[in-house]
């Protein structure tokens, strides 16, 4: 279920457009929809209101003047575990690598 403040990625003509965030869900006068503001994340940064059934919310395909559209809701990607990225080698041993020193209080003074 997308609820405030979730990440969507809008789909136009089954490609991906923009993302927003969801801002505001309101009931509509028009029973079973609703108004929902969405913040465009992109420049110029706007906000859009869009009235939705619940279903298209929820990601759901549906018609914008003749056009499919269709909203995704966003989620952070799984990051690897420390434990996981360490058996697989991806740090090296820090002792092998030649440290260079820089003195930042006189930047003419080289070394």
């Amino acid at each position: 279920m997308t609820r405030v403040g979730d990440i969507v990625l809008i789909f136009f003509q089954e490609k991906p457009i923009s993302f927003a965030r969801i801002e505001e869900i309101e009931p509509d006068d028009k029973r079973g929809w609703y108004k929902i503001k969405l913040f465009i994340l992109q420049i110029p940064l706007q906000c859009i209101t869009w009235i939705l059934k619940q279903e298209y919310l929820n990601g759901a395909e549906f018609t914008m003047g003749g056009n499919r559209m269709r909203l995704e809701k966003m989620t952070c990607p799984e990051e690897a575990k420390f434990s996981e990225i360490k058996e697989k080698g991806a740090f090296q041993n820090r002792a092998s690598i030649p440290a260079k020193v820089i003195d930042f209080k006189d930047p003419a003074k080289k070394k």
